[in-house]
């Protein structure tokens, strides 16, 4: 069996999951490197190859349905799977293109190694520019560039209105561009438990990101008892919005809404921690609660982890906490970097639930929040739909409610310049401050006013 053998295995059945039990590639990947014991060499394939074959999805079909000469819906997904494996080999990758074709071809069903050997060495014979003009051809306008850069048109269509709303509406080729590039492993120093320069060199744009280095971060001895994390440093930014927008004051009580998998939890808690606040964090669903619990085990005290509808605070604890943190759920077209399936997972009509949802959770938390309090509606995606129009909505209902000016607040906060912006959010972007498109507006109830805020259906 050649070398790299189980490097694809691994990456096939990782692209199975995704495809199969709506798997996230960033959380299973890892276990199954660890599972099959790979090497770091053998890790690092697996790792290319299973990202770089799902970011680029949508280009690779596009080769592959011009040499079958049918659509990529018509082939058997399995089969599928295996041609973009090696198609990415054979265009992306420096690996000879007997290996790239052999050894790929070997993951196929025994029905279908023929017909994937044809495709597969059809597509070797031309050179990748050469495809990249093939592509092109009868193509024009946003579907030609949904091909060049394996993105969907209305993924297109939603990055380019939320750029628009930033004032940065000739930045999407910048942007497309940066969702195809692998993002850098970043890691948080949990404040209180350990400082950045002893994880490592420090990172770009938040004063506690470190970057992480080659290889599993796991083997960072922060990292490997919890003191330090993987995480975002725009995700870090979001959370440091809320807790250093203004100084802590002994007893405050914070409720992070929708808190799995904890990562911003984690946060947090470290900086109630320090300030004497406490913090509780919510979960609707059990098995992410259980993140939750694993992420903050390493805080002393730890926050607690309750599990339930996050609506339920609006009655159960109206106007008593001082902080919350409302991480949305959203389409997450601000991570695609990292979680390249989302683009071809999600589509427009999700929308139709989760811009409601997020309305509701939104008048929930407004509803828990303390006179004077802060409130951080974070999301990641910068689609106007589930940021912008969210917020303004919010502050239509809610005569009380204010958005206070946060790009101002996390300028303060960072360590690289924010660039400009549009209004009183912050925007973050990939090509521009190396983080997930962050959405964070921070926001206040200054009184309670005698007329009922009307709740969003």
């Amino acid at each position: 069996m050649n070398a790299a053998a189980p490097a694809r295995r691994v990456a096939a059945e990782v692209l199975a999951a995704v495809r199969d039990d709506d798997a996230y590639a960033n959380l299973l990947l890892p276990a199954r490197i660890r599972q099959a014991h790979l090497s770091p060499a053998d890790a690092a394939l697996a790792t290319e190859l299973t990202y770089g074959t799902l970011r680029m999805q949508g280009r690779y079909d596009s080769i592959i349905e011009l040499v079958a000469q049918r659509s990529a819906a018509a082939i058997d997904p399995v089969v599928l799977d295996v041609l973009r494996l090696g198609v990415h080999q054979l265009v992306a990758t420096r690996i000879p293109p007997h290996a790239a074709v052999g050894d790929t071809v070997s993951l196929a069903p025994k029905r279908a190694t023929g017909f994937a050997n044809g495709v597969l060495r059809a597509i070797s014979r031309i050179d990748p520019a050469e495809w990249d003009a093939r592509i092109a051809e009868g193509r024009s306008g946003d579907d030609l560039l949904a091909a060049e850069t394996s993105h969907p048109v209305w993924v297109i269509d939603a990055l380019r209105a939320g750029l628009a709303a930033d004032g940065r509406v000739d930045e999407l080729d910048d942007l497309l561009a940066a969702d195809n590039i692998p993002p850098a492993v970043s890691l948080v120093a949990l404040p209180g438990l350990v400082e950045w320069d002893e994880v490592g060199e420090r990172g770009s744009i938040s004063p506690l990101a470190v970057r992480a280095p080659g290889g599993d971060p796991s083997g960072v001895p922060a990292v490997h008892d919890g003191r330090a994390r993987v995480q975002d440093e725009g995700s870090q930014l979001a959370a440091l919005a809320l807790s250093r927008a203004r100084p802590i004051v002994a007893g405050e009580r914070w409720l992070d809404l929708c808190a799995g998998p904890g990562g911003k939890a984690a946060l947090l808690g470290a900086e109630a921690n320090l300030g004497g606040a406490t913090l509780l964090a919510n979960e609707l669903i059990p098995v992410r609660a259980k993140l939750v619990r694993t992420a903050v085990r390493v805080l002393s005290p730890r926050p607690e982890v309750v599990v339930g509808d996050a609506t339920r605070f609006a009655s159960s604890d109206p106007g008593t906490f001082d902080r919350i943190l409302l991480d949305a759920p959203c389409t997450g077209l601000g991570a695609l970097r990292r979680r390249p399936e989302a683009r071809w997972r999600k589509s427009p009509h999700d929308l139709d639930d989760l811009v409601p949802l997020q309305a509701r959770l939104l008048d929930a938390a407004i509803a828990a929040l303390a006179p004077g309090g802060l409130l951080a509606y974070v999301t990641c995606s910068p689609h106007p739909a589930e940021t912008r129009d969210v917020v303004a909505a919010a502050l239509a209902r809610h005569p009380s409610l204010r958005a206070l000016d946060t790009r101002a607040v996390v300028a303060d906060i960072a360590t690289a310049d924010l660039g400009p912006g549009v209004g009183p959010a912050l925007q973050l972007w990939p090509h521009r401050h190396g983080t997930d498109a962050m959405f964070i507006q921070l926001l206040t109830v200054d009184f309670l006013g005698d007329a009922a805020p009307k709740v969003a259906p």
